[in-house]
């Protein structure tokens, strides 16, 4: 069985009024304090967090598993811990993916961002976004682009099951998920043409880093990459998740499209001949739509309801899916989704029971820590 981690990115915000707090190095701070505390005859315990590009974020990394149920335990226990190191900071932690307040974001004061912050401008300054990344084990590079290339139409569907970020600097972006959009300004985001094997995958990277443009191999932000550090393909297309049962629901589904992508390979099917640009409509379309609104459907390319979409996806990986032990908890999962909403819902609703946006981040704090 293929084993699965998770990276979430956290926004950090003030517990009273819900405006972002440029804390990240307190929190980190309190986190390291926390690990030498703990520490047994072994030496100092590591501590799961590091700081993102604006002061104003947090994030974290499972271990990685196998089974879904351990993973939702790893998300609930580190948000929890995440939440007690920022009250140290006077913050509490937020699983949304913008800010619902306005924000003009801090830039980490290390060497990279401050080069990331030369280079894009205004691109780097606004870029206080929060996402989910599903890192799924591969055998080897070769496995890991032949999934990439067979991935590639699905992973729209997963943008719009995550959507969690309909508000941009104050108001209502009229998106599910405006961080995709946010996020697609860097010049290396987005879906990409199929590579056809690992090495010109490699090749293509090698020659995006020697343009200059781009400063090193970790800002490849392709929608899905094999990893730098571990021998896994890396899912990037998703917001942070307002609940923490829904990024075990996407690492599931992610699992077993890497499974499917996998044997369709070493079956020798060739990947769907969708166009790059096509791609990027249905990646605007998921942005755009969430769950409340039309899709573009993953073989056909054609407009589809949300839930059509969602299902043919739950259909091409399920015999995966039942391979895996997992097919009943997708199923619920996808149900329960359908039936409360995504984080983009949620938080339209909240906004909707009063006349101020910093009760929503203030709740949506609540909601992060809820198992």
């Amino acid at each position: 069985m293929r084993s699965v981690g998770v990276e979430e990115e956290l926004l950090l915000v003030d517990r009273d009024s819900g405006a972002p707090l440029a804390v990240s190095g307190a929190v980190l701070a309190a986190a390291e304090r926390a690990a030498w505390q703990q520490q047994g005859t072994g030496g100092r315990r590591e501590h799961e967090f590091e700081k993102e590009l604006q002061k104003e974020q947090l994030e974290f990394a499972t271990k990685p598993v196998t089974e879904m149920g351990e993973l939702q335990e790893e998300i609930v226990r580190i948000r929890r811990e995440a939440s007690r190191h920022a009250a140290s900071a006077g913050a509490v932690v937020a699983a949304v993916a913008t800010s619902p307040l306005p924000v003009q974001p801090s830039l980490d004061a290390g060497r990279r961002a401050r080069w990331m912050g030369e280079q894009f401008g205004l691109t780097a300054q606004e870029q206080l976004t929060c996402g989910c990344h599903v890192h799924v084990s591969v055998a080897s590079d070769d496995e890991g682009v032949a999934v990439l290339d067979r991935i590639r139409p699905w992973l729209a569907v997963l943008t719009a099951m995550s959507a969690n970020s309909p508000f941009w600097q104050g108001e209502d972006s009229g998106y599910g998920s405006y961080r995709s959009r946010v996020w697609n300004r860097w010049p290396s985001a987005g879906p990409v043409d199929t590579f056809g094997s690992a090495d010109r995958y490699h090749e293509q990277v090698r020659a995006m880093i020697e343009t200059g443009v781009l400063r090193d191999e970790g800002m490849i932000y392709f929608d899905a990459r094999l990893s730098s550090t571990y021998p896994t393909v890396e899912i990037r297309v998703a917001d942070v998740c307002l609940d923490a049962s829904t990024p075990v629901l996407l690492a599931a589904l992610i699992r077993g499209l890497v499974e499917t992508e996998a044997r369709a390979w070493q079956d020798g099917q060739p990947p769907a001949r969708i166009g790059t640009s096509l791609l990027r409509l249905a990646s605007w379309r998921a942005g755009r739509s969430g769950l409340d609104g039309p899709l573009l459907h993953p073989e056909t390319m054609r407009e589809t309801s949300a839930e059509d979409a969602v299902e043919a996806l739950y259909q091409h990986v399920r015999e995966a899916l039942k391979d895996d032990g997992d097919d009943d908890r997708v199923r619920e999962g996808i149900a329960h989704l359908h039936e409360r909403g995504n984080g983009a819902r949620i938080q339209r609703g909240l906004r909707a029971e009063g006349p101020e946006l910093a009760s929503v981040i203030t709740r949506c704090a609540e909601l992060t820590l809820r198992s």
